[in-house]
């Protein structure tokens, strides 16, 4: 009973119009799924993958208007990043981010890979990490209909960094109950910190990898535009999550339990220093209620809110996503 790897890493937005034109236009990803916040409908929930909506390949915005801005520290999930096929790759985006005006710093290493750190236009800190034919959970599927070359298309969720003022409390979670394994470290890009530690589930490689980055001097996270809400693992079927429900509940932790999203199943908790933490299923996928051939083009909503479809979309702010 071992976690894949991660699901999805869903964060704030304050302009879903301009999130979306970020996402698709400049990164090239796909809108796999247009929905609303199904614990509150009033607002948008914007899915970005690979072709097909693959586990492990989504980034998801809420959309909250007027959100203040983040505010960086500890207790949080201090950045997300974003597989492409190789450092060829990542020479591609530099010059694609240099013409677009797009911020961005140079290529450099973390944990044995080239990587490229960039900022959207609301400072979320995100990183495209090469695969270099590296083994370990395999990237999702290119998406054709972005104009952007596909050999250089991103290709799904890579590590996601944790921030934190204590590591071992939120380490003993990921490795006692979670199932993590310690893989390694390396030197704190922010300068004369502890090494940032790196744990992988599953197959490991980037698409099942947690850092952990040990920062006490740092505040607590002020939440806002740009920030990231909470990262989801992967679980592979309902079988092994009825599993997980009861492993997390026998160790203590506080926790949602089962909650139905429709596409997945999801469980919720927070480790120790206060970052939610998302238990998800791969089944059964953004496809259960639309063809992979037109996700995303129409507002969707799972079985139990259909019925309030009018109410719904007449609650909802107009969406112009051209």
């Amino acid at each position: 009973m071992n976690l894949l790897g991660l699901h999805h890493v869903s964060l704030l937005t304050a302009k879903a119009e301009k999130n979306y034109a970020f996402y698709t236009k400049v990164l090239g990803m796909r809108l796999v799924k247009k929905t609303v916040n199904q614990d509150n409908t009033e607002s948008y929930h914007l899915f970005y993958g690979d072709a097909v909506g693959s586990p492990g390949t989504e980034i998801t915005f809420f959309d909250i208007p007027s959100l203040g801005r983040t505010h960086p520290g500890k207790s949080s999930i201090s950045s997300t990043s974003l597989r492409v096929r190789n450092t060829e790759s990542l020479t591609f985006w530099k010059n694609r981010f240099d013409e677009l005006g797009v911020y961005h710093q140079d290529i450099s290493e973390r944990a044995g890979r080239n990587v490229l750190e960039f900022q959207d236009y609301e400072g979320t800190k995100l990183l495209l990490v090469a695969d270099n034919g590296e083994e370990g959970v395999a990237p999702g599927k290119p998406w054709y209909g972005s104009g952007i070359p596909v050999e250089h298309a991103i290709l799904g969720l890579g590590p996601v960094t944790l921030t934190v003022g204590d590591p071992e409390p939120t380490v003993n979670v990921l490795t006692n109950i979670m199932g993590f394994r310690p893989v390694g470290s390396f030197p704190s890009p922010a300068g004369d910190f502890p090494d940032i530690q790196v744990f992988a589930t599953g197959e490991g490689g980037a698409g099942a990898e947690v850092h952990i980055e040990s920062r006490p001097d740092l505040p607590r996270e002020r939440l806002g535009r740009g920030g990231v809400h909470h990262v989801a693992f992967r679980i592979p079927n309902e079988q092994e999550f009825a599993q997980w429900i009861e492993k997390i509940k026998a160790s203590g932790l506080i926790n949602s339990g089962e909650v139905e999203r429709y596409y997945f199943k999801a469980l919720y908790f927070r480790e120790p220093n206060h970052i939610l933490f998302e238990l998800s299923t791969d089944t059964p996928g953004f496809a259960a209620d639309e063809p992979v051939d037109t996700l995303g083009e129409k507002l969707a909503l799972p079985p139990y809110l259909e019925p309030k479809r009018a109410e719904i979309e007449a609650n909802l702010r107009p969406l112009d996503l051209e």
